[in-house]
């Protein structure tokens, strides 16, 4: 009787180790980085693209919005160049990131207008190129102008239209 007693509180005991021992490793998904959210997350350069996604209002044109963060503890990186990949670069005033800090292109907005054939529910390719001669290819959702992202995709450039004349 007490043979069967210990025999089953060692096995109780190296099943519950074994248990323990196997559920946790290295390589598994705990150990990746993961962020829930609808935008797309580059982790490589210097400076990190964080939710990054594209708002739009209407077919063919959007708002490019993320966030920026600058792991280099000694150096401003700044955001200058910005296109659709194989497309025109978007003109724009530089976006400074300060050394260890973050900005985020929503707040106030940074109006980086893009315009190609996307919708809704589209993924795109983005290239951001950066002062320090890093550049980031990322493929970015397009999102509706609604709920969380309302009002973050200002009105389309307005189609130049001839005036009318009177004679």
């Amino acid at each position: 009787m007490q043979f069967r007693r210990s025999f089953a509180l060692t096995t109780a005991a190296v099943a519950l180790a074994t248990t323990g021992l196997s559920s946790c490793g290295f390589g598994y998904a705990t150990d990746r980085y993961y962020t829930p959210s609808v935008g797309t997350n580059d982790h490589d350069g210097t400076v990190k693209v964080l939710a990054a996604v594209i708002v739009s209002s209407e077919p063919g044109s959007g708002t490019f919005v993320a966030s920026l963060s600058n792991r280099d503890q000694d150096n401003d990186v700044s955001l200058t160049e910005l296109s659709l990949t194989g497309g025109e670069p978007v003109e724009f005033e530089p976006v400074v990131v300060e050394k260890a800090a973050l900005v985020n292109l929503a707040e106030p907005a940074a109006d980086l207008k893009l315009t190609c054939d996307f919708e809704a529910g589209n993924f795109v390719e983005v290239s951001l190129g950066f002062d320090n001669g890093e550049n980031v290819v990322m493929d970015v959702v397009v999102v509706p102008n609604a709920g969380y992202y309302a009002d973050l995709d200002g009105p389309a450039p307005a189609a130049e239209t001839p005036e009318e004349t009177t004679e």
